[in-house]
């Protein structure tokens, strides 16, 4: 009883200070401690339970570690900054700080350090990014993060100006697309183009948005926007080329990946 009326105690606590708004959510102030702790816990434990079976490749590759350099300076410099390098305003002002990852390997396997790479961190602000970076370019990141405790600040900035003139880029290849797509993966990319930023989608998780219409029902309908027939093949072409579908519509082009718009659109053809 003496322990339930605690828990009690502590719930009606805490509700109070959500319902008075006592908590400070502004972005210049830190989280308190004992919050701080908690979803710092929370995320070490996660991580290390997710990736506990992920079975690391080889990472000593040099080409393999170049490439993870290029992939560093386009994805993650800017929030994570380097030896001798900061990060970019928006990475310095950020609640949680993002940090540098010069210690990275210190804290975290490599397998850790791939699952959080791939899958992103909720309540960070650390993306996901496997629907931005292929999976050769997700170990490479890795890789370079392996070497990176050991490069000083002119070996760093000496690494990362190799690439500065180079046009290649760190992107997910559309080689060869399955045009069948897969559903789960495709409910996913719906976070990660911020689809549910102006749509609503019954069974996920958002704040209600009023933009952009609801897409519950999508199978059901007999067009795409007013414009092209209810077709997956029209989905991907909706979703890719958004402009040239309806030229001057409000949905904004959102870079979709080939393999993503096939995915999105198996996911849409669900949503009875």
């Amino acid at each position: 009883m003496t322990l339930l009326a605690v828990v009690l105690v502590c719930a009606a606590a805490v509700s109070l200070v959500l319902v008075f708004g006592l908590y400070n959510v502004a972005g210049n102030q830190q989280h308190l401690q004992p919050a701080h702790a908690v979803l710092e816990f929370a995320l070490r434990q996660s991580v290390r339970v997710n990736a506990r079976d992920i079975d690391v490749p080889p990472l000593s590759d040099p080409a393999t570690v170049d490439r993870g350099a290029l992939c560093y300076q386009q994805k993650c410099l800017q929030c994570h900054g380097g030896p001798g390098v900061a990060a970019a305003d928006f990475g310095q002002a950020m609640q949680p700080l993002p940090g540098p990852l010069i210690d990275a390997t210190q804290r975290w396997h490599a397998r850790e350090l791939y699952w959080i790479t791939r899958n992103g961190l909720k309540m960070t602000g650390m993306p996901a990014w496997e629907h931005r970076l292929s999976e050769r370019d997700l170990w490479s990141v890795v890789a370079f993060l392996q070497e990176l405790p050991q490069l000083s600040p002119q070996q760093f900035a000496s690494r990362l100006g190799v690439h500065t003139t180079r046009a290649e880029r760190c992107e997910i290849s559309e080689a060869a697309p399955s045009r069948l797509g897969n559903a789960e993966r495709g409910k996913r990319a719906l976070y990660a183009y911020a689809c549910v930023g102006c749509h609503t989608v019954a069974g996920t998780v958002q704040s209600n948005p009023q933009i952009g219409p609801p897409l519950d029902g999508m199978a059901r309908r007999t067009r795409i926007a007013g414009v092209l027939d209810n077709t997956r093949d029209n989905m991907v072409h909706w979703l890719r080329e958004t402009e040239t579908a309806k030229p001057g519509t409000a949905m904004p082009a959102m870079n979709v990946g080939e393999q993503d718009a096939h995915d999105i659109a198996a996911y849409l053809s669900t949503l009875k």
